[in-house]
């Protein structure tokens, strides 16, 4: 009897722990998978796209752009004083109802923030990112 106790205890906490592994976004949906991505560089985007962001990248923005069996998620900051911003890609996943992006800007350190200012007379820069993505029919979800 001893036995078979512990052999359901272990089962049980077994069990506990595959149902701690699923990912749930904020609309309640599960994540089913990561999505691949490129992302693209300037001279790769869509013209049309690059006359979109130009319109934009004074303010921060979010929006998608579909061309060519293909959607494009796009990023943008808006103005910053200095350059040397980076923009990181924390998640691009599927759920069962929508795209879930999260992106996160990192701005320079505060050493190199002044040297930026210092080398150029109009340091101002507009950071943006564009994923490049096979078209799939969802809403796009940003964080």
């Amino acid at each position: 009897m001893g036995r078979r106790h512990v052999l359901l205890a272990f089962a049980a906490a077994a069990l506990l722990c595959l149902c701690g592994c699923t990912v749930k976004t904020k609309d309640g949906n599960e994540k089913i998978k990561d999505i691949e991505f490129t992302v693209l560089a300037e001279d790769n985007i869509p013209e049309e796209l690059k006359q979109v962001i130009e319109e934009k990248k004074e303010k921060e923005f979010k929006l998608t752009y579909q061309d060519s069996g293909f959607l494009y998620i796009c990023v943008g900051y808006g103005r910053q004083e200095t350059g040397g911003y980076s923009i990181t890609v924390n998640d691009l996943y599927l759920t069962g109802n929508s795209i879930y992006v999260d992106t996160n800007l990192i701005g320079p350190d505060p050493e190199n923030r002044e040297l930026y200012k210092a080398q150029e007379k109009d340091s101002a820069s507009y950071p943006y990112v564009i994923l490049k993505i096979e078209y799939l029919d969802k809403s796009v979800v940003f964080d």
